[in-house]
């Protein structure tokens, strides 16, 4: 039997955690796997772009799990009742191919991304930092805004976007986290300054430059998460060119991220690196640190082992005949005949 966990169990999984407790059980799963990177077959994901957006397939294994998301990236959604970017996956056991868990990934790819957000800017920047900037109040917003909160210490946070209705949104969720102070500010450019941190997140798939080069300060730390396809980036080249770069697989995000505007010979350097204590990250404490990400794999597997580890010590979900259960194994064509007895009871045949 396959576990199964819809939307609305994920949220109860999610309020029987809480949120916080769920955000550091996941950093140690994150940790976890990108200080293991090399055990990992990776790949790029397989995408199928269209003039409206995205869908992807995004694999990884190692040699217990094998783990993929199906996730879609449609800005123009929201306008049609749908989120821009809807996502469900599955874990499997290596040893045997068997499906263990097949699972909503919409609420949890925002959770997972988040707190990769927050282990980059760990391992990147300032320890003092005090100070986000957010420009993009989707639906990522408030779970970046959380993940820094709380991975991080961040108890300041300023927010903007050109639509009003989402900074209020962003504004009234964030109400219940008192000890969080949300400022919501008239400009990108009033959003960043003075910041320590600053997440770009927004969602229309165009070469958009939400952060030049003049808006960034000495010991910044930049959180590119927006940049996620080719033709989709945030930061105009000259930002990118001020700092020091960071990636997950670098052979997608060259084609993905930001830095698909830099020439291929611009030295980037791996995250995994850092969080595996074998490379310095910050170099200095003006140095500007960018981490461009696109969103990798290997954050769904880690994602994906942790809720299927805190919903079988919970006892949440439900079990699914995903594949058929056969006294012989050699013979699948027995369920036609067994399918084919019940049809002819149930229509008293």
């Amino acid at each position: 039997m396959t576990l199964f966990l819809d939307v609305k169990t994920l949220g109860k999984l999610v309020s029987k955690i809480g949120s916080e407790n769920l955000m550091k059980g996941l950093l140690d799963y994150l940790e976890h796997d990108f200080t293991n990177w090399l055990e990992f077959d990776k790949s790029s994901r397989t995408a199928a772009h269209s003039k409206v957006g995205v869908i992807e397939l995004m694999p990884v294994a190692d040699e217990q799990n094998y783990t993929f998301k199906y996730v879609n990236g449609h800005p123009s959604n929201p306008s049609l009742g749908l989120p821009t970017v809807m996502a469900f996956g599955a874990l499997s056991d290596v040893a045997t191919g068997y499906p263990r868990m097949l699972s909503e990934l919409t609420l949890t790819t925002a959770f997972r991304t988040a707190v990769t957000s927050a282990m980059a800017a760990k391992a990147l920047a300032r320890p003092d930092s005090e100070i986000m900037g957010i420009i993009g109040c989707g639906a990522q917003c408030e779970f970046q805004a959380l993940a820094f909160h709380f991975l991080l210490g961040i108890n300041e946070l300023r927010i903007f976007d050109i639509d009003s209705q989402s900074m209020e949104k962003v504004f009234n969720h964030l109400k219940r986290y008192p000890e969080l102070k949300v400022i919501k500010t008239s400009s990108a450019r009033e959003c960043v300054k003075g910041a320590d941190i600053v997440t770009t997140v927004t969602a229309d798939k165009s070469n958009a430059t939400i952060l030049t080069a003049d808006m960034i300060e000495p010991g910044m730390h930049i959180n590119g998460v927006g940049g996620d396809c080719p033709g989709k980036t945030e930061l105009h080249i000259d930002a990118l060119k001020s700092g020091k770069i960071f990636v997950e697989h670098e052979p997608q995000t060259r084609v993905e991220g930001d830095i698909q505007q830099l020439d291929k010979e611009h030295p980037v350097f791996p995250i995994w690196r850092v969080i595996a204590n074998y490379d310095q990250g910050r170099d200095s404490k003006n140095q500007i640190t960018i981490f461009d990400s696109v969103g990798f794999a290997l954050e769904d597997l880690s994602v994906l082992r942790y809720i299927y580890d805190k919903a079988v010590e919970l006892k949440m979900g439900d079990t699914i005949d995903l594949i058929p259960q056969l006294e012989n194994p050699k013979d699948l064509f027995a369920l036609t005949n067994e399918y084919h007895d019940e049809v002819l009871i149930r229509f008293g045949a």
